[in-house]
């Protein structure tokens, strides 16, 4: 059984192969591109990807408010991914936001560089002191 911290990861690979898809404008379909990273059916797993994508846009102008003099589009696709997946994940899911910031931080120092994992660290505290997230 997989860890929560490897299951962000699987979504993470998901979101940014959305990313991807959805710029090329490739057709895919969710359902098959979860089972193609995730041999076994997860409920963490789709409620991230599928609250992603469902709340792309809101999630997209939330981090933009939260941004110092950048935006979400000047991320690479990885980036763009964290910032989706762990705004969704302290917003609407259950998880402690501690944890939730913690686990994202972590794994943004393994995908990405320190400017980006600071600026992660920056929008997701403001984004827990500033915002409904559930506790």
């Amino acid at each position: 059984m997989k860890t929560r911290n490897e299951i962000r990861e699987i979504a993470l690979r998901i979101i940014y192969k959305i990313n991807i898809f959805d710029d090329a404008n490739v057709y895919y379909d969710v359902d098959d591109l979860i089972k193609e990273e995730e041999k076994i059916e997860n409920d963490f797993v789709n409620s991230l990807v599928n609250g992603v994508i469902e709340k792309k846009d809101e999630l997209t102008s939330l981090v933009n408010k939260y941004m110092s003099d950048w935006t979400l589009s000047r991320l690479n696709k990885v980036d763009q991914a964290l910032f989706l997946l762990s705004s969704y994940e302290l917003k609407y899911l259950d998880t402690p936001s501690i944890v939730s910031i913690n686990e994202w931080v972590e794994i943004s120092k393994k995908y990405s560089d320190d400017k980006v994992t600071k600026m992660l660290n920056g929008v997701l505290d403001n984004v827990y002191h500033s915002e409904d997230v559930n506790e």
